[in-house]
């Protein structure tokens, strides 16, 4: 299992496809999905978070609904793939809630990750590659009508970035910065140069 992670507009979605289409060239049983989201419930939460108006979701309730989504997730989607042999790709995971709420948002990393315990027992990135983007080239590719949590602001956006630094400290084996200062085929090999390690 590997998952994308990045701050809003690094570019991780591009990345996510660019994997997963290099993976199934190689012939791997590729399930590709995305966080919040993947299910139908999954979706919907993910309308609830990015829809509602800037602090109308406190960063308590944002965190479990996150939660949720991401248990249905792993019930439906990735752990039955995953006992299929398949390789699952996802578009943000665990460490998303860690550098955005618990770090950004200041609940505390640890405390998110116990909040996300029983998911973390069943499954946990085999590889987390944060696609390590300028903030001020993630900004100008963010869109026109930004979501709840784009709308935050470069601050906020730097904070994760912050979030996810500290998490490639704190878990060197499974978390790994990809510089994402050029063209998007560069950091796609430099993405492929860090899966072909791992297996």
């Amino acid at each position: 299992m590997i998952a994308l992670e990045g701050i809003d507009g690094s570019g991780k979605s591009t990345q996510a496809g660019l994997l997963s289409e290099a993976l199934r060239a190689r012939g791997r049983e590729v399930v590709a999905t995305r966080e919040p989201g993947g299910t139908p419930l999954g979706e919907r939460l993910r309308d609830v978070l990015l829809t509602a108006e800037p602090g109308g979701i406190g960063a308590l309730a944002e965190a479990h609904l996150f939660a949720a989504a991401r248990a249905e997730l792993v019930e439906t989607v990735i752990r039955p793939a995953l006992d299929d042999g398949k390789w699952v790709v996802t578009d943000r995971f665990l460490d998303s809630s860690l550098a955005y709420q618990g770090q950004a948002r200041g609940l505390g990393v640890d405390a998110v990750l116990a909040l996300n315990a029983a998911v973390a027992e069943r499954c946990v990135a085999d590889l987390a590659l944060v696609i390590d983007t300028p903030l001020e080239v993630a900004a100008a590719r963010r869109c026109a009508g930004p979501d709840r949590i784009e709308a935050e602001g470069d601050g906020f956006q730097q904070r994760v970035a912050d979030g996810y630094r500290e998490l490639a400290r704190r878990f060197p084996e499974r978390v790994r910065l990809v510089a994402a200062d050029g063209d998007p085929q560069s950091t796609h090999r430099a993405v492929l140069a860090e899966v072909d390690a791992l297996a």
